[in-house]
C-alpha cells in the first residue's frame, strides 16, 4: 500500500482509525488475519462501543463462523466490560455453529480452556466454575477436559474458597488420568495446601510421575505455610538428590519463609549461602526481602540491617520489611525513626507502613498519633483493607480503648480470623475475660476456622477463666487438627495445665514435645518452681545446659532461683550467681533483684546486702527487695535506714515498698515509726493504704500492745477483709490478756466467719485463762457441734532433708 495507514489517518481517534483501516483493507481486497483482529480486541477496544464495533466487522467478514479462537477473545473482551450475557451468548453461538463442522472437537476444547483461563485473568472466578460444569456436561461428546481446564478450575477454586468443588475437580483429574500431569499436580498441591490439607498435598505430590522445580517448589511452600515447615527441608533435599534438580528463586523465598516460621536460623543462613553461591540474590528484591524477614523473625537483626543497607534499590517492600521487623522484636520507637528516613528519601507509605505505625502505637501506648493515622486515613478516602482495620482495633484495644476498638469491629461485615483474634487479645488484657469468650463464640457462629493464634487466645483465656473443661475441648480441638506438633501451642498447654495445679499432665506434654525451644524448657522449669517441685526445676535446668546445650535466658534463671528458693540452698544460690557473671549478666537488674531474694531466703542477707551495694543502677524493684529482706531478717533498724536513703536519692515509695517497711517496722517492734510511716503514705507519697498495709499496720500494735488502736484500724477495712486482721488481733488479746477486747473481736470474727477452728480455740482458751469455764465449755460445743476439729501439726525437717538431699544427687 505504500505508506502505513496509520500515517494516511493521522487525525482520527484510535478506534476510528482502526475501523477506518479495516473498511480499506476490505474495499482494496486486503482481508485482515484473524491474528490482526485479536490484537485489535486486545489493545484498541478500550470501552464497549469498541468492542461491538469490532465484533460487528468480524460477523460481517465471515471470520466469526470459521475462527474459534477469535471468537472465545470476543468472550473474554465482553467480561472484561462487565458484559456477562452478550459473552455467554457468543460462546453458545461458537458452540453451535462448530459442533457439526468440527466432528473431533479440538477447536471447541481450545475454546472452552482459551474462554477459562480469560475469565480467570479477569477475575470473574465464579463464570470459571459455572463454564467449567458446563464443559463437564460436554465432555461426553468428545469435548474432552485436559491439564489447562483443571488447572484453571483449581485456581479458581481457590480464589473463590469452593474447597468441595475443588475435590470435586480432583475426581476428574483422576478420571481422566490428569493427576500424574505435573500443571495439574502442581495445582492440587497448591490447592490442598491452601486449605491447609497437607497430607492431601502429600498424597498429589507423591502421584506426579515426572516432577520438575515448579512441582518441587508447590510442595515446598505447602509446606513452609504449614504446620510442618521442616518439611520443607526434607522436600529441597529430595529435589536435589533424587530430583537432580536446582531450587530456583520462588524455592528458595518457600524456604526462608519455612525458617523465618520456625526461627531456625542456621537453616535460613544456609539458604542464604546457597544464593549467594548461585548469584540468585543479585538485585532480587523479593528474595532479599524475604532473608531480611527471615533474619529479623530468627533475632538477628544486626544481618537484617546488614541485607537492607546492601540492597542496590530500595522499594516499599523493603522498607515495610524493616519497620515491621523492629516492630515485632519491641523497637516500636525505632520503627517511627525508619518512616522518618523513608520519607526522606521521597517514598510514599502504603497501608503496610501505616499499617505497622499503628501497631508502634500501639506498643507505645501513643494514643494521639494513632488517632493522627486514623484522621489522615479518613481524610484522604482511602478504602481501608482489613490488615489497616485489624491494626486500627489493635492500636485502639492496647491503649485501653476498647469499647472504640470494638465499634470498628462491629461496622466491619467481612471479619477474618486475624481480626477476630485481635480483638479477643484486646479483652483479655484488660480484663474483659467475658467479652474474650463472647467474642470467641461470634467467630465459631459466623463459621470462621480457628488458627494457631486462636487457639493461644483460646488456652489463655481457659486459664485466666480456671476453666479446665474449656481448656480441655481446645486441647481435644488441637489433637484432632493435628495442631500439637507447633511449638507455640504446645508452650501455650504446658502452661495452663501448669497453672490447673496439673504438673503431671503438664510434664506429659513437654516429653511429646519433638522440636523444644528455650520457652519451652523455661515453661516447665517454671511451672516445676511455682508448685514446689524443686528438684524437678533443678534436675531439668541440668537437663537444659548440658545435654541440650541451650543458653538459658533470664527467665530461666529467675525461674532457676525461685527454685532454689524454696530449697534453702546457699550453695545452688552461689552457683547461679557464678554462671550469671561467667555469662555476662551482672548488670541485668531482674537478675540481681531474684538473686538478693534468693540469698535473703537462704539465709545469707550479709551477702545480698553487698550485693545490693554493688548495684549501680538500683530499680525500684532492688529497693523494695532489699527492704523486704531485712525485715525477713528481723533488721527493722536498717530496713529504716534504707527506707530513708531511698526517699533521699529520689525514688518513690510504691505499695510494695510500705508493705515492706510497715511489716519491718512490726517485726522489729518500731512502733512509732511505723505509724509515721503509714501516715506519710496518703499525706506526702499519694498512695492509698491497701488491706495489706492495714493488716501490717493493726499488726504492728498489736505486737506492741496497743490493741484498742489496733481495733480502730480494723473498723477502716470491709467487712470480709477483717477476718485476717481480728484472727492477729484475738491472738494478742489472748497474750494481753485483754478479755474485754477479745470478747468482742472473737465474737466478730465468728460473726464473719463461722467455720474458723482456729478463732473457736482462740476464743475458748481466752475464757479459760480468764476463769470463765463456762464460757468456754459453751464455745467448745459450738465448735463440736459444727464439726470443727484443728488440724494436728507435722513436722517437714525429715521431708525438707529429702528434697534438699535430691536436689544435691540430681
Amino acid at each position: 500500500m505504500g505508506k502505513s495507514l496509520y500515517t494516511l489517518l493521522p487525525n482520527f481517534t484510535t478506534t476510528t482509525r482502526m475501523m477506518k483501516i479495516l473498511h480499506y483493507s476490505t474495499k482494496n481486497n486486503h482481508p485482515v488475519s484473524a491474528e490482526k483482529l485479536v490484537s485489535y480486541l486486545e489493545e484498541t477496544c478500550i470501552d464497549i462501543s469498541s468492542l461491538k464495533k469490532v465484533h460487528a466487522f468480524i460477523i460481517t467478514s465471515g471470520l466469526f463462523k470459521n475462527h474459534v479462537f477469535l471468537g472465545s477473545k470476543l468472550c473474554v473482551c465482553y467480561a472484561k466490560f462487565d458484559k456477562l450475557t452478550d459473552s455467554k451468548r457468543v460462546f453458545s453461538s461458537i458452540i453451535i455453529n462448530n459442533r457439526n463442522t468440527n466432528p473431533n472437537n479440538i477447536e471447541l476444547t481450545s475454546l472452552w480452556n482459551s474462554t477459562l483461563v480469560g475469565y480467570f485473568r479477569t477475575g470473574r472466578f465464579n463464570e470459571v466454575l459455572k463454564l467449567y460444569c458446563d464443559f463437564r456436561k460436554h465432555s461426553s461428546n468428545n469435548i474432552n477436559i485436559d491439564s489447562s481446564s483443571i488447572t484453571f478450575g483449581l485456581k479458581s477454586c481457590i480464589a473463590n474458597g469452593s474447597i468441595q468443588f475443588g475435590r470435586g475437580i480432583h475426581v476428574d483429574a483422576l478420571k481422566y488420568n490428569l493427576h500424574k500431569h505435573r500443571f495439574v499436580g502442581s495445582s492440587l498441591i497448591g490447592f490442598y495446601s491452601k486449605y491447609g490439607c497437607i497430607g492431601d498435598a502429600r498424597q498429589a505430590f507423591n502421584e506426579i510421575s515426572e516432577r520438575d522445580v515448579v512441582v518441587y517448589t508447590a510442595m515446598v511452600t505447602g509446606y513452609a505455610h504449614s504446620y510442618h515447615c521442616y518439611e520443607a527441608f526434607e522436600v529441597a533435599r529430595l529435589m536435589q538428590e533424587e530430583g537432580g534438580i536446582d531450587p530456583n528463586r520462588v524455592t528458595l523465598v518457600s524456604l526462608l519463609q519455612a525458617a523465618a516460621n520456625l526461627k531456625v536460623r542456621k537453616e535460613g543462613r544456609a539458604v542464604h549461602g546457597y544464593a549467594i553461591r548461585r548469584k540468585i540474590d543479585s538485585y532480587d528484591e523479593i528474595l532479599e526481602t524475604s532473608l531480611m524477614d527471615m533474619y529479623s523473625k530468627c533475632g538477628d537483626l544486626k544481618m537484617s540491617v546488614s541485607v537492607f543497607n546492601t540492597m542496590k534499590k530500595r522499594d516499599i517492600s523493603s522498607w515495610n520489611a524493616l519497620i515491621a521487623t523492629h516492630v515485632q522484636i519491641g523497637q516500636p520507637f525505632t520503627a517511627f525513626q525508619l518512616f522518618q528516613m523513608m520519607r526522606q528519601e521521597d517514598i510514599m507509605p502504603d497501608m503496610i507502613t501505616l499499617a505497622n505505625l499503628l501497631s508502634s502505637c500501639g506498643d507505645l501506648k501513643f494514643l494521639c498519633q494513632g488517632k493522627s493515622i486514623h484522621a489522615y486515613l479518613i481524610r484522604t478516602e482511602v478504602q481501608m483493607d482489613l490488615v489497616a482495620t485489624t491494626s486500627l482495633i489493635e492500636m485502639y484495644s492496647k491503649c485501653n480503648r476498647t469499647n472504640q476498638a470494638r465499634i470498628l469491629f462491629v461496622r466491619i461485615e467481612a471479619q477474618d480470623v486475624i481480626m477476630f483474634n485481635v480483638m479477643v487479645s484486646g479483652y483479655l488484657q484488660a480484663g474483659f475475660t467475658d467479652k474474650a469468650l463472647e467474642t470467641v463464640c461470634l467467630m465459631i457462629e459466623a463459621g470462621i476456622t480457628p488458627n494457631p493464634a486462636t487457639i493461644l487466645n483460646l488456652l489463655s483465656l481457659s486459664a485466666d477463666l480456671r476453666e479446665m473443661k474449656i481448656g480441655k475441648e481446645v486441647h481435644a480441638y488441637i489433637v484432632r487438627q493435628g495442631m500439637g506438633s507447633n511449638v507455640d501451642i504446645a508452650n501455650q498447654l504446658l502452661s495452663m495445665y501448669a497453672k490447673f495445679g496439673q504438673i503431671e499432665i503438664a510434664r506429659q506434654i513437654f516429653n511429646r514435645i519433638t522440636r523444644r525451644d528455650l520457652v519451652s524448657w523455661t515453661s516447665m522449669i517454671t511451672s516445676y518452681a511455682q508448685h514446689a517441685y524443686t528438684s524437678e526445676a533443678l534436675m531439668l535446668f541440668r537437663l537444659l545446659v548440658q545435654e541440650e546445650r541451650l543458653q538459658p535466658d533470664l527467665v530461666t534463671l529467675v525461674s532457676l532461683l525461685q527454685a532454689i528458693s524454696g530449697l534453702w540452698c546457699l550453695i545452688l544460690a552461689k552457683e547461679v550467681h557464678g554462671h550469671i557473671y561467667r555469662n555476662q549478666l551482672k548488670k541485668e537488674i531482674l537478675i540481681i533483684n531474684s538473686l538478693l531474694t534468693t540469698y535473703a531466703k537462704c539465709g545469707s542477707i550479709d551477702i545480698a546486702e553487698r550485693l545490693f551495694k554493688s548495684v549501680v543502677k538500683k530499680s525500684q524493684v532492688s529497693w523494695n527487695t532489699m527492704i523486704s529482706a531485712f525485715g525477713m531478717h528481723g533488721k527493722g533498724l536498717e530496713a529504716l535506714d534504707l527506707f530513708y536513703q531511698m526517699l533521699k536519692e529520689g525514688f518513690q515509695p510504691d505499695d510494695i515498698t510500705f508493705t515492706s517497711i510497715l511489716s519491718a517496722c512490726s517485726h522489729g517492734g518500731y512502733v512509732e515509726e511505723g505509724w509515721r510511716i503509714f501516715q506519710s503514705m496518703v499525706e506526702k507519697h499519694s498512695v492509698t493504704p491497701n488491706t495489706e498495709h492495714y493488716n501490717c499496720a493493726i499488726d504492728l500494735f498489736s505486737r506492741s500492745g496497743q490493741l484498742e488502736e489496733a481495733y480502730d484500724l480494723v473498723q477502716h477495712l470491709q467487712p470480709r477483709e477483717r477476718i485476717s486482721a481480728l484472727d492477729a488481733l484475738l491472738s494478742s488479746c489472748r497474750v494481753y490478756k485483754n478479755m474485754e477486747l477479745g470478747d468482742i473481736v472473737g465474737r466478730e470474727l465468728l460473726k464473719l466467719d463461722p467455720n474458723n477452728s482456729g478463732a473457736y480455740i482462740l476464743l475458748g482458751n481466752l475464757y479459760a485463762e480468764a476463769g470463765k469455764w463456762d464460757a468456754a465449755a459453751r464455745v467448745r460445743e459450738i465448735a463440736k457441734e459444727k464439726s470443727l476439729a484443728r488440724q494436728p501439726g507435722y513436722s517437714m525437717i525429715e521431708s525438707g532433708s529429702v528434697k534438699y538431699r535430691d536436689s544435691l544427687t540430681a
